[in-house]
């Protein structure tokens, strides 16, 4: 009998510690409750796929779906009128395909066949590349679902590949020891098609597809968010996603109740599969997430400066596509590592985007940037990899603008910017291109300056045997680099 009250005792300890966890549907309780997983703020690199019946007509952008409805006003994603006139890709459609109402996007569907996708192959390649975790489009603005949704008949099981793309991906990824994710950009559906009787787009029967009839950008219905958080909920229970990704759509103010019962589901159920997960959102318009309770992504874009809490920036392979088309333009390693050594400095991840084929093959242009990226990560990875910020980030002329979708605006970084990282007591700085002197030199680390608690007693060269010739000076550290050139893009130097 005493065993038994003990037993009962135990019990309810346990129970009460276990509703002491249970997240509120507040966020003061998120707050308290919810701290980063420490596996994301070691992995810093992740790819994501934007994949999907886009993929099919391949031209333009992922955005052929919304810009073949724009035959008169081209409007930008938050409603502002850019052009009054047909959208070239209206254009295209209606001399290729013919016109909307006999050739809709629904009819690109049959085509999406997916029919060379190897999920083991596509984790192989991204693991090559050195991800740590992996985010697939579970469904772009256009709606269509690529996993096996019970709320839409528009999704890649019942049509196009009939296969659940996203199980597969995912049994994948963790076969291969990564970390899953997925992304929603469902919520800009609301406003993402233009439509008009001519169009054949405004039937009932289509509603899922291209979203409700209501007058255009007026807030998203109640009956609109309600299929959204069933599409979301069913992705959480169905694919425990390691991190699930928000795009803009989700940060109008109509959300808000979804902000909170979303993050406080997310986090509970991240708890009862006993391991860590992130929610990340872009909060363009409408900031309803108070700060430390979700994590803050940046499209194309970087910021200046080192960010307390960890941060993520999504960006392409493709210059000038998310989803694959004709004429995608790959950007070279050398950009994509600047950029990684660049974001990892200040505390962030970067998220890099292939867009594969319709068919399911990832393109060799992309293949070999995500090879090039893997082989400088297998060399310098020490110092990406488990990194944490140094006091400040780094050095150097090159200023980095921010703002949204301001890659482009950013000038190429050289030889005299230097990035720092740290693990434990050790320090790494990076420099992002071999000095045309034959010498580096690094300012922060001049003898006397406030920042060098200790003297530098030992520089080495990631990727180079033995320790290279220093000198510590008022002026700086002053590396003598070897007589040739090793490796490619950017070069570490570990420094005791």
């Amino acid at each position: 009998m005493k065993k038994l009250f003990i037993l009962v005792a135990l019990l309810s300890t346990y129970s009460n510690l276990m509703a002491q966890q249970k997240i509120q549907e507040n966020w003061e309780s998120i707050k308290e409750n919810y701290t980063y997983p420490e596996w994301f703020k070691d992995a810093k690199l992740g790819i994501f796929i934007h994949w999907g019946v886009y993929a099919v007509p391949a031209y333009g952008s992922e955005w052929y779906p919304r810009n073949m409805y724009q035959d008169s006003i081209i409007l930008g994603g938050h409603g502002e009128v850019l052009k009054k006139q047909a959208s070239p890709v209206y254009k295209y459609h209606i001399e290729k395909y013919g016109p909307l109402d006999k050739f809709g996007y629904k009819d690109f569907i049959k085509d999406f066949k997916a029919e060379k996708f190897d999920a083991s192959e596509w984790i192989s390649l991204f693991k090559e590349a050195g991800a740590k975790y992996i985010v697939p489009v579970a469904e772009h603005h256009d709606a269509f679902a690529m996993y096996n949704s019970s709320y839409t008949i528009w999704n890649s099981v019942d049509m196009g590949p009939h296969r659940d793309i996203l199980k597969e991906l995912r049994e994948e990824t963790l076969k291969q020891g990564l970390k899953f994710g997925a992304s929603s950009h469902l919520a800009f559906n609301w406003d993402y098609f233009n439509k008009k009787p001519s169009f054949n787009n405004m039937a009932s029967k289509y509603e899922l597809l291209y979203g409700p009839n209501h007058k255009p950008y007026s807030p998203a219905s109640a009956d609109f968010r309600n299929m959204w958080w069933n599409r979301t909920k069913e992705i959480i229970d169905n694919y425990q996603p390691d991190v699930l990704w928000f795009d803009f759509g989700f940060d109008r103010p109509e959300y808000a109740p979804q902000h909170i019962k979303l993050a406080s589901y997310y986090y509970n159920k991240g708890l009862e599969w006993n391991k860590g997960v992130v929610l990340q959102t872009k909060n363009l318009k409408y900031n309803s997430f108070p700060e430390g309770t979700h994590m803050l992504d940046i499209e194309r874009s970087k910021l200046a400066n080192i960010r307390k809490d960890p941060w993520q920036t999504d960006t392409s392979v493709g210059a000038n596509s998310w989803g694959y088309v004709e004429g995608w333009i790959s950007k070279s390693p050398d950009t994509i590592v600047d950029d990684l050594v660049d974001i990892v400095s200040k505390n962030g991840c970067l998220l890099l985007n292939v867009g594969p084929k319709a068919d399911g093959t990832i393109p060799d242009d992309q293949r070999q940037v995500l090879r090039e990226l893997g082989a400088w990560l297998k060399i310098n990875g020490e110092a990406i990899y488990g990194s944490r910020p140094f006091t400040i980030y780094g050095e150097g002329p090159t200023e980095i603008v921010e703002g949204h979708i301001s890659e482009q605006k950013n000038k190429a970084l050289g030889e005299h910017d230097v990035r720092y990282t740290v693990k434990g007591d050790q320090l790494y700085a990076t420099i992002m291109a071999w000095p045309a002197n034959g010498k580096a030199t690094i300012h922060t680390l001049a003898k006397g300056n406030k920042l060098m608690t200790k003297k530098v007693s030992k520089v080495a060269l990631l990727g180079n045997e033995g320790n290279l010739k220093f000198k510590q000076s008022k002026d700086g550290l002053t590396i003598e680099m070897p007589s040739k050139e090793v490796g490619k893009y950017a070069y570490v130097f570990k420094i005791n």
